[in-house]
């Protein structure tokens, strides 16, 4: 490519300009092509990076090795054509990294320009976010780069830190992933297992899953503490060994009407400390409350990360009614529930906009009244199995199944549950 200072030359008399001359004017042009203009940009889907407010100037002390190692390890592709200087350096060179502009030039001594390998070391840090650190922070490794710390898990993502061959210190990075929404318009917010006598059931369920369960506000309750993710209680004095379902509501007043029109029956919401609640009773009889979180509540969500159930919580809840049709209608109308064929036969998967919700639920009709059966996670099914029994419970041996490890259980009051290991 022809020299840019090639038209500071005269026509007919081809005479050098002189060296200090032409290092301030190419300073000049440096400083030039960083200045952002109002002018519109021609821009392609193909090209989304762009120059933005802060932008990476790198000085290098071999421009033309820096723009291959840069393709190689990191995946940037130049940007247009550099611009190489009659001594062979690169006066000015453009390079694109996912949505940002990098630029880079060889070192100008005569200018004090210096890369920080001349300089004793780097000054700042390259901050360069990637779908897989490990994959690029051992690719940089192989390619010449020093790995000052490895990569390891830290709480804002996953990240490694490599010093390039040109001295820059980048901190390789991969986010984590965003938190999901932790509830949509009909997800369950809060399970209640209910038992005759709530004190047998703490120790039984401390035995069993490592239960924490203390007194909540009413003296027949119990708040099981240090879940990571679920909110589950017990309640006592229940002859009907069920689960006692809260529904997260988008709102509680439209839900209500819905509830009542649907053949259901709905107390009037209080203010709890929660949100806006009321108990409520589908129109086959199932108890259960809606809640509007104080927090807003995704009405749809499409494309949804499930949550990964830990040992002692629920992982699947199975809703048995007396007629699955009534039931597919009450529901998809108050909650908005979809209903998919199960793996079983008669057996339905409860979606919301295409996913599973939270937590994973199914429903089968042909019970003679409702009853609701959870299945809990357990890290090892053999010891929690033998925990069952040894607790006063009882439990089949464990047998795999497509989705884990499964055993059937009765608690020592006779409630009905699973034990899975995912």
């Amino acid at each position: 490519m022809t020299d840019p200072l090639e038209a500071l030359r005269a026509p007919i008399v081809p005479v050098d300009p002189d060296p200090i001359f032409a290092a301030r004017l190419r300073e000049r042009l440096r400083r030039a092509l960083l200045q952002l203009t109002g002018d519109a940009m021609t821009t392609t889907q193909e090209t989304p990076a762009q120059v933005r407010t802060l932008t990476p100037y790198l000085c290098v002390d071999n421009g033309e090795h820096a723009l291959r190692w840069y393709a190689d390890a990191f995946g940037a592709e130049l940007r247009g054509e550099p611009i190489i200087m009659e001594d062979g350096r690169v006066g000015h060179a453009e390079l694109a990294l996912g949505d940002s502009i990098m630029m880079l030039a060889d070192e100008w001594p005569e200018l004090g320009l210096l890369g920080p390998k001349a300089r004793g070391g780097p000054s700042q840090s390259l901050y360069l976010k990637v779908p897989d650190v490990d994959v690029v922070f051992s690719r940089a490794v192989e390619l010449g780069a020093s790995p000052d710390r490895p990569v390891a898990d830290y709480p804002y993502g996953r990240n490694g830190v490599v010093t390039d061959p040109f001295g820059h210190r980048w901190m390789i990075t991969t986010p984590p992933a965003p938190a999901p929404s932790r509830l949509r318009h009909g997800d369950v917010g809060y399970t209640s297992i209910w038992v005759p006598d709530v004190e047998r059931a703490a120790a039984f369920y401390g035995t069993v899953l490592g239960w924490d369960a203390v007194p909540g506000s009413d003296p027949s309750a119990r708040q099981v503490e240090g879940l990571p993710e679920q909110h589950i209680g017990m309640f006592g004095g229940q002859e009907h060994r069920t689960a006692y379902l809260a529904f997260a509501v988008e709102d509680i007043h439209e839900t209500l009407r819905r509830i009542r029109d649907a053949g259901g029956r709905a107390e009037e919401p209080t203010e709890e400390p929660y949100g806006l609640s009321a108990m409520c009773t589908d129109d086959q009889g199932m108890e259960f409350s809606i809640y509007q979180p104080p927090s807003p509540v995704e009405r749809q969500l499409a494309q949804r990360a499930g949550l990964t159930p830990q040992h002692g919580e629920i992982s699947y809840l199975t809703i048995g009614v007396p007629d699955i049709a009534r039931a597919h209608s009450f529901y998809s109308t108050v909650l908005g529930w979809e209903f998919t064929p199960g793996h079983t036969p008669g057996g339905w998967s409860v979606q919301l906009g295409g996913t599973e919700i939270q937590p994973m639920t199914g429903m089968h009709g042909g019970t003679e009244r409702p009853v609701v059966v959870p299945v809990y996670a357990v890290d090892d099914i053999q010891s929690a199995v033998s925990r069952v029994r040894e607790a006063g419970g009882t439990a089949t041996e464990p047998a795999r199944q497509p989705y884990g490890i499964t055993a059937q259980c009765t608690d020592d009051q006779g409630t009905d549950f699973y034990l899975a290991q995912h």
